[in-house]
């Protein structure tokens, strides 16, 4: 899951179409022009087969529940469930939602 969040910020097209199943992988693939500003990733929770995270980008979040699959000895994305956004607690001395990694009082706050 990291590695495929780390493809989409770093806008690696062809990592994400190779971590993706074969039974649902898009045809085509190109998010070279994608012009989101990923902040960061938050793990909220896995299991043997799902992972569940919300990836923050500077006009909002995306929170899912995907699905994985494991085959000779890879992880392969195979879909996902949208969730509504998470709310985050913010505080005066908690890390600042917009990323800045800077405390909430000292930036945005």
């Amino acid at each position: 899951m990291r590695s495929r969040y780390s493809a989409f910020v770093l806008k690696l097209s062809e990592y994400l179409r190779d971590t993706w199943h074969a039974s649902t992988r898009p045809l085509n693939l190109d998010i070279s022009n994608d012009d989101t500003s990923w902040l960061r990733l938050l793990i909220i929770a896995t299991d043997s087969e799902h992972v569940e995270f919300a990836a923050f980008y500077t006009d909002g979040q995306l929170h899912e529940k995907s699905r994985f699959v494991k085959e000779r000895g890879r992880w392969y994305y195979v879909d996902g469930e949208m969730l509504p956004p998470i709310e985050e607690k913010t505080g005066r001395n908690v890390p600042c939602p917009c990323g800045s990694g800077k405390k909430y009082k000292r930036c945005c706050g």
